[in-house]
């Protein structure tokens, strides 16, 4: 069975790249399409397969500045020949799901999020626009929602990262979808003992305005309770502006640094809406709590109670509270070991399976696909059903549809 892994494009390695990562894994052979790909920027398991770029990336400036050629992304993707695939996976984010198949071929989507910035997030990106770019960007967002929508209807079997994302894609392609969450690499990190963790929180991840991360310092501020900060971004020089002495910003920090400041810190916050949020994960793999705003994908990975806290209100006032009651005792005391348990639940093995099976189903529930011979179609309904094992299923030889 030949493979097609459609990503939207390859410029660093950030989430959706390590899910890119796990999907190599696990087809070896596949083929990456993508619009621009940056090779010196991407891991070596990436860098073993054949990556083919679409005319994006013959532009000028396209490796820099490829945003600029969005308007352009639709064609360019539908321009793409996938003739020879049997089972095209696009990971979606950016436009990748609006390639063609062939009609006989199975088109799985693992929605990392519909595209932000011509949806729920458009007038935030719109707002810090250039003049120019602000002035087309209502008739540029329009073209693409309408493509946008027309093109999910090319994807047999939708993929959510969370069940945020799934509603989302619910709300805007009127489609059901399975939630597996993306993979986590739990094991590079290890909880320490009790008497090692510090009396400090942690606010850790990139410094941008919807992540909010000026509810955690002005809170932390106008507590006076010890705050570092990992990470950097455009919001970071206003973050120090208003931030108190016992607030400190560590910047951008090595693995290392990172694995110490995860198991030792009092606990994470997390104050934005987010489609998934590796970092609590992370965090709770190092046998820490996450303090978190109760939307989004931190409701998939955040147990309270048991893994951490949840506070109701997007203000300064309510993690304020939030991080009080968790000091105050009142709360159920909280177990590393029970914590790094639940981060397991996420680590790369249960997301192959969950992919696995999710391709399994939709292979027998469009009927693209010959299943091995013995396997009756109410057997085979019955293990898409169970969501267990992979289904192995023969590809016809496409010359039997000429």
């Amino acid at each position: 069975m030949k493979v097609a892994i459609v990503h939207y494009w390859l410029i660093g390695m950030r989430g959706g790249e390590r899910v890119l990562e796990a999907l190599c894994a696990l087809y070896p052979e596949a083929v990456i399409i993508t619009h621009v790909a940056d090779r010196a920027a991407l891991s070596e398991r990436i860098l073993r397969h054949e990556i083919r770029e679409t005319f994006i990336a013959r532009l000028p400036g396209a490796r820099k500045h490829y945003q600029k050629y969005l308007p352009l992304m639709p064609l360019a993707l539908e321009m793409v020949d996938l003739s020879e695939f049997d089972l095209v996976i696009s990971s979606e984010s950016g436009p990748a799901k609006g390639v063609i198949p062939r009609p006989d071929a199975l088109h799985v989507c693992y929605c990392h999020s519909p595209m932000r910035y011509v949806w729920d997030h458009f007038h935030v990106y719109r707002a810090r626009a250039g003049r120019l770019t602000r002035w087309m960007m209502p008739l540029i967002a329009h073209r693409l929602r309408i493509w946008d929508v027309t093109s999910a209807a090319r994807v047999d079997a939708f993929v959510a990262n969370s069940h945020f994302i799934a509603q989302r894609i619910g709300t805007y392609y009127r489609r059901e979808a399975t939630v597996v969450a993306p993979p986590v690499a739990v094991d590079e990190f290890t909880p320490v003992a009790p008497e090692a963790v510090g009396d400090h929180y942690l606010l850790a991840g990139e410094l941008v305005s919807y992540k909010r991360p000026d509810l955690a310092v002005e809170a932390f501020t106008r507590s006076g309770r010890k705050l570092r900060v990992i990470g950097d971004g455009d919001q970071r020089r206003a973050l120090e502006a208003m931030a108190g002495p016992n607030v400190e910003f560590l910047g951008k920090v090595p693995f290392s640094r990172l694995r110490e400041e995860f198991a030792t810190c009092r606990a994470l916050v997390f104050p934005g809406e987010e489609d998934f949020g590796i970092i609590p994960v992370e965090l709770m793999a190092a046998g820490r709590p996450v303090i978190a705003y109760g939307r989004g994908g931190a409701l998939d990975s955040v147990v309270p109670g048991v893994t951490g806290h949840f506070f109701a209100e997007q203000t300064p006032a309510a993690l304020e509270e939030a991080v009080e009651e968790f000091e105050s005792g009142l709360l159920p005391e909280l177990d590393g070991a029970a914590i790094r348990a639940h981060a397991e639940s996420f680590a790369p093995e249960v997301f192959a399976r969950g992919i696995q099976a999710a391709v399994a189903a939709a292979f027998v529930a469009t009927g693209k696909g010959v299943p091995v011979a013995g396997t009756s179609p109410a057997r085979r309904r019955r293990l898409a059903a169970a969501n267990g094992s992979r289904l192995d299923l023969e590809v016809p030889n496409r010359k039997s549809f000429a």
